[in-house]
């Protein structure tokens, strides 16, 4: 199977719901308030339920597919704060 007809056959995987996601996480900072509001009253969750299903999606080879740019930001997002946890949780040899 050619690799563009496997990204088209990922990306119907995403729900409708994944997409509106995705969608949000391009342009949250457009909306008014402050983004758990704006979660509460796009997708009726919690902000807590939200990001799991975003980080289920970060990892997702259908997201990836149908925003590759944005996946790739949000991974490297995640990467980041990953990181920097780690840094704090390391003890310090002074």
């Amino acid at each position: 199977m050619p690799a563009d007809h496997a990204a088209r056959a990922d990306e119907r995987s995403l729900s409708g719901r994944d997409v509106r996601i995705l969608k949000f996480e391009r342009s949250w900072w457009r909306h008014a308030g402050q983004k758990e509001s704006a979660i509460r009253k796009e997708f009726g969750l919690s902000s807590a339920r939200y990001y799991q299903v975003l980080s289920a999606l970060i990892d997702s080879p259908a997201a990836l597919a149908h925003d590759p740019m944005l996946i790739k930001r949000l991974q490297r997002m995640r990467d980041e704060r990953l990181a920097a946890r780690s840094a704090r949780l390391l003890p310090h040899d002074d």
